[in-house]
């Protein structure tokens, strides 16, 4: 398996796809900009490892090592001295990267430290810039794009993001990455934020031309809900319109999504799925507690029976 996102939806999908597989490989994006992610690729040309770490910490072994060190790997330092905000395996995972000179030994060393239940990589090998267009935010002409640039700037616009794309336009993508897409048997995307944390992955020309030619099956999970600022208003079909929009050569096979989430008489999404080649499934994978966070027992057994059930050969696509 491989599951592409960052932040928090990507360690909802690994806490549950753990359950499932003991193959498993997260492909994360590293365009944050923010916080120390920001400060320490700003500071040292570094991968954002925010992102990174908390793949990480989602795949850490259950034993009292594994959460030993995934929580030292998420403390974070307070005060207001100069490493406020820094969380602890942020900069461990900078500083080994610079001690060996590249982010994959980097992360493997990290992983090992934290026995990992999977291997996490970075979707490209250098920083990315997140750019959308965004409308909304010209008072006189409020239907003009706006160029907005950075994932936090784009994550909490108060316009609409109507497209986004990364720079540099090609970034070298991450091979140890395109060879595990390669070899996958499942593909995930999502959930997560759709402009700055999903669609990113298909903005990598490499990787793209990997998940879509790849023998893998293809799954994406929607998000509970829209995301201020990001994706505010949209239904859950508009989600798949604008994947459909930055990835027009993406098939899916499966598209997953929360019973609350879908309003009644699904048509309009299970049309929006078909037009992938994809069926919908629709189940309680929500925690049930009236946050927009995935249950990871409840997404593990959905995609357990995805698995299960429909990994025939290709003319399940």
């Amino acid at each position: 398996m491989v599951a592409f996102g960052g932040g928090h939806g990507l360690s909802a999908s690994l806490e549950a796809l753990r359950r499932v597989t003991d193959d498993l490989t997260a492909v994360v994006t590293v365009a944050d900009d923010g916080g120390s992610s920001g400060r320490l690729r700003a500071e040292l040309g570094a991968l954002p490892p925010g992102d990174l770490r908390m793949a990480l910490a989602a795949l850490a072994g259950d034993d009292d090592w594994g959460r030993l060190w995934a929580d030292l790997a998420q403390h974070r330092f307070g005060g207001d001295g100069s490493l406020s905000g820094h969380p602890v395996g942020n900069l461990i995972i900078t500083a080994l990267a610079d001690q060996l000179g590249e982010p994959v030994a980097a992360l493997d060393m990290v992983g090992r430290l934290l026995g990992a239940a999977g291997r996490v990589l970075p979707v490209a090998t250098e920083p990315l810039e997140i750019v959308a267009d965004v409308v909304g935010l010209d008072p006189d002409d409020p239907g003009a794009p706006v160029e907005v640039r950075g994932q936090v700037a784009v994550a909490t616009t108060a316009g609409r993001v109507v497209a986004v794309r990364v720079e540099p336009p090609e970034p070298p993508a991450c091979v140890e990455a395109v060879q595990a897409v390669m070899e996958a048997d499942w593909v995930v995307l999502g959930p997560g934020s759709w402009f700055t944390s999903v669609i990113p992955h298909l903005l990598v020309p490499e990787m793209t031309k990997a998940i879509t030619g790849s023998r893998a099956r293809r799954v994406v999970a929607l998000n509970l809900s829209p995301q201020a600022g990001e994706t505010d208003g949209f239904s859950p079909e508009t989600h798949l319109e604008v994947l459909a929009a930055h990835a027009p050569d993406l098939e899916l096979d499966v598209v997953i999504a929360d019973r609350s989430a879908v309003p009644e008489g699904e048509r309009g999404l299970r049309d929006a799925a078909k037009g992938f080649g994809a069926i919908l499934v629709i189940a309680d994978v929500a925690l049930g507690d009236g946050t927009p966070r995935h249950d990871p027992e409840r997404l593990a057994a959905v995609y357990r029976d995805i698995f299960t059930n429909h990994g025939g050969d290709a003319a399940w696509r």
